[in-house]
């Protein structure tokens, strides 16, 4: 018979990613895993930024970053302020890096929406791609006899239905984003 389950693993690792993607999204108030996506330049190699030092935030609308070597404060700043998507300004006297989290506009809640919107897109794809690789490996193993027609049928059944579970998952994630975002 047809393990699905190899499938289902690769929706739910697009799931996975699509709320990952998420957490980035910045929603007016200020969480440390929105520097998530940043590598800071650190001895020579890039680290993601919680490697290279302590992301807090003590207000709604300030996170901190202490680094664990006051030397890499600069690297820190620069590698906050280069990542355009955030539109950020860090500031730094020293010892710790403090980045204001701005209040969000209207047009750049909306702005912010259409960009995770985009994500799920990305997110569908994963899940189209797994689904038209469950239904290749089906034919697959249809002509080698070793699945029916019926077997087929009822394989892309299953799938269809992983598919429209996970779709839904991903929709309820974005919804609730969505109003997360739009909450003044």
């Amino acid at each position: 018979m047809f393990d699905t389950d190899p499938y289902e693993l690769k929706m739910q690792a697009a799931l996975d990613h699509f709320e990952s993607e998420l957490r980035k999204v910045q929603t007016g108030r200020a969480q440390p895993s929105m520097l998530d996506g940043i590598k800071v330049e650190v001895y020579g190699t890039q680290l993601p930024l919680n490697q290279a030092a302590n992301v807090t935030a003590p207000e709604p609308q300030l996170l901190q970053i202490t680094p664990f070597d006051p030397s890499n404060i600069g690297a820190i700043s620069a590698a906050i302020r280069n990542d355009q998507s955030l539109g950020l300004n860090p500031s730094d006297d020293g010892r710790v890096v403090r980045v204001p989290i701005p209040a969000l506009t209207e047009e750049r809640r909306k702005q912010l929406v259409k960009q995770t919107s985009e994500k799920v897109e990305e997110a569908r794809i994963g899940l189209r791609a797994a689904r038209q690789d469950a239904l290749q490996d089906a034919k697959r193993q249809k002509d080698a006899k070793t699945l029916t027609e019926d077997d087929v049928k009822a394989v892309e059944k299953a799938i269809d239905a992983l598919v429209a579970e996970y779709q839904a998952k991903i929709d309820a994630a974005f919804k609730a984003k969505e109003q997360d975002i739009l909450k003044v």
